[in-house]
């Protein structure tokens, strides 16, 4: 079953009001943006299109050489993703004493094959990535290089970091969540993909990826992740 309902906007609001309520938060308050955005990060099974709105993240930029059996098998890809968890842990943990504490939100990547806004066939092979962690609204570049700093002097953090926040901007996409191990996603993309052409649409920006499952803790077959691509409509 497909449904082509959009997301009203009315449904932005919590949205929009967060960084407001991120200066009234009282101790001991937390923002769990994947409840106030859970249209986002709570898709069904089949496609549906959602309205993304502009959201912030804290982001790392990396390539997977050909040759490489997927980006698991990339030294650089893990190292990233300890890097956003580390630098996302120290945010929050630093932010926690003013009252502005949040949920570290899941791992999430866009992918692209270079030159191209196009996922790599089957999902391998060479091709680029951002990994990206959601961050609050109130999130700052100086809190993220003091928290770059302070895991460095631990030497928790090597060098120099290339972690920076960004502004996605999605709009309109469709989405679906995927059970199952990362290896089995393309079955999934093709229902995706053709539930945008079916629609009279085709694939915008980047092939973006949410995992809301801990590899390390979760069986293979249980692994969930949202799916999403951005559209447009369909160019003659």
């Amino acid at each position: 079953m497909t449904s082509s309902k959009r997301v009203p906007r009315s449904d932005w609001r919590e949205v929009n009001s967060m960084a407001d309520r991120g200066a009234t938060m009282g101790t001991g308050a937390k923002l769990d943006m994947k409840k106030e955005l859970r249209f986002l990060y709570a898709p069904p099974t089949h496609p549906v299109f959602v309205e993304v709105p502009a959201l912030r993240y804290l982001a790392v930029d990396g390539a997977i050489p050909e040759g490489t059996a997927g980006p698991a098998a990339d030294p650089e890809f893990g190292r990233a993703i300890g890097a956003l968890y580390s630098v996302s842990y120290t945010l929050k943990f630093a932010m926690k004493p003013s009252g502005r504490d949040f949920v570290v939100m899941p791992l999430e990547g866009l992918f692209w094959t270079d030159g191209t806004e196009k996922l790599a066939p089957g999902g391998f092979g060479a091709m680029r990535w951002t990994l990206m962690m959601l961050m609050p609204p109130w999130i700052t570049d100086d809190d993220v290089a003091q928290a770059v700093s302070t895991l460095v002097d631990r030497g928790r953090l090597s060098g120099p970091s290339a972690l920076r926040l960004v502004t996605l901007e999605e709009e309109r996409a469709a989405q679906i969540l995927h059970v199952g191990p990362y290896a089995d996603e393309s079955p999934t993309i093709e229902k995706l993909h053709a539930f945008i052409e079916e629609h009279g649409l085709e694939p915008r920006s980047k092939h973006h990826e949410i995992y809301l499952s801990d590899p390390n803790r979760t069986a293979p077959e249980r692994l969930k992740t949202v799916i999403r691509q951005p559209v447009r409509p369909r160019r003659a």
